[in-house]
């Protein structure tokens, strides 16, 4: 055998070993890539799909089902209880101290605070709407003019929606502005409701405020009084990608095509006509979010706001008629996991404004009944009530499961929130030490969030 032809086997022979080197590195190396980054490429070169398909971790079908459930044995019926006549039993509960507060009131004060509670403090209103406030006559077709859409960074569906609004209302906050603050950091996979409207109160001249139990009737109300409604949706683009949630701008409405006009940050279109999609559809997939949506509005049209929300102002009422809706669902069709999912949600809210753990412990077993059912594995980005509902029930091994499972997927490790309540988890079952750890990441992916600094200063 000639020199060269045995120089020519040994490059071969390296060349081989560095190629097998690079395919057992490729899944390791595209997993450590940010979110975004896997995003674009997959979106540049579709050729690649095949190969993100097989060496990255699907996500599994649905969430797992807390151990708790499984041993309480819930056979999707709930024991009946009386939710519509709730009452405040205790005060909000104030921060907590940093130095004396127990663990059971940190982990409480962080985990409810959050979105009753802004900055500013600024107080939640009482009163009753004004009677003489005279609202808008409702046309039958009604659309806004001046909400420019513009698309999204990587997950910043929250930040978009609300800069359009915010411009829409003359103030220039653009979608990265905000999401500097709202989430520092750029693979943060949600920002809720009750954070936008409290970036709005604090940071800009506008006000705003975040409620649960809407309807398209509301929508049109608000579009007819000149105020875009920004919803909480669900959203599944493909099979493959599963099921993700999404906010909406709704700003104009057709009675007779029974159709809602909105922007969609995502989808476009990017001259700003805006979607056109039917009543039944928006009311489905908004649905999924107990009918979650927030408004941004001029503080002179505060009693215009009020009057317009009814009910919602008073939040036990706004959990109460949620509560109800939710069962209705139920009854009408009981394998439906999101409605349970809105019932746990919706008793859980009423625990917290009332104190009383019969609402926990109801909420509990309905969200038994929804993970049973199966949730999308993504559920957890979002909502967060299973955690606390567990919580003031003593379930702290469900926490740990529910979270752990969540922090197993590149997505589901870029939420905050799942740190602080795997903190709170942790902090319950007397590991300290990895409670401080859980809040120490939670605050690194999001230095703005004061839910985990309280809880995280509050720790001995």
């Amino acid at each position: 055998m000639s020199i060269k032809t045995k120089r020519i086997i040994i490059w071969l022979a390296v060349a081989q070993a560095v190629v097998g080197l690079g395919l057992l590195a490729l899944p390791q190396v595209v997993q450590a890539l940010p979110g975004s980054v896997q995003v674009r490429l997959q979106a540049r070169a579709p050729i690649l799909q095949p190969v993100f398909d097989l060496i990255t971790t699907p996500l599994p079908a649905s969430l797992p089902v807390p151990s708790g459930a499984l041993s309480q044995n819930s056979q999707g019926a709930l024991p009946a209880f009386d939710f519509t006549a709730a009452t405040a039993t205790v005060p909000p509960t104030p921060p907590p101290s940093p130095t004396t507060a127990p663990i059971e009131a940190v982990a409480t004060t962080a985990a409810t605070a959050a979105p009753t509670q802004s900055p500013t403090a600024t107080p939640a209103p009482t009163a009753s709407p004004t009677p003489d406030v005279i609202l808008a006559a409702e046309p039958p077709a009604m659309m806004l003019e001046g909400l420019e859409n513009r698309p999204q960074n990587f997950n910043n569906c929250g930040p978009a929606n609300l800069s359009m609004v915010l411009n829409f209302w003359g103030d220039p906050t653009t979608q990265t502005e905000a999401a500097a603050y709202l989430k520092p950091n750029p693979e943060d996979r949600n920002v809720s409701p009750w954070q936008m409207a409290d970036y709005v109160n604090e940071f800009t001249a506008l006000r705003s405020s975040a409620h649960s139990g809407g309807t398209i009737d509301l929508i049109r109300t608000f579009i007819a009084n000149g105020i875009p409604v920004i919803i909480e949706k669900g959203y599944e683009p493909n099979e493959r990608e599963g099921w993700y949630g999404h906010y909406l701008t709704v700003y104009g409405y057709d009675d007779d095509a029974k159709t809602l006009r909105s922007q969609d940050t995502y989808l476009g279109p990017w001259d700003s006509s805006g979607r056109v999609d039917p009543y039944e559809e928006i009311d489905a997939a908004w649905s999924e979010f107990n009918y979650t949506f927030f408004v941004i509005y001029q503080p002179f049209q505060e009693t215009l706001v009020r009057a317009i929300l009814g009910n919602l102002n008073d939040s036990i009422q706004m959990w109460q008629d949620a509560a109800l809706r939710a069962q209705q669902t139920i009854e009408a069709n009981p394998e439906d996991g999101f409605g349970w999912f809105n019932l746990g949600t919706s008793l859980t809210r009423l625990g917290e404004q009332t104190g009383d753990r019969h609402y926990y412990e109801q909420g509990a077993a309905a969200f038994d009944q929804a993970f049973i059912l199966g949730m999308p594995p993504r559920t957890l980005w979002y909502e967060f009530r299973p955690y606390i509902a567990y919580m003031k029930t003593g379930r702290y091994q469900d926490m740990l499961a529910l979270a752990d499972a969540t922090l197993e997927t590149p997505g589901g490790r870029n939420v905050e929130e799942t740190y602080l309540y795997k903190g709170h988890a942790l902090a319950f079952l007397g590991d300290i030490g990895g409670a401080r750890a859980a809040y120490q990441e939670g605050i690194k992916l999001n230095e703005n969030s004061y839910p985990i600094q309280w809880a995280l200063d509050s720790l001995p």
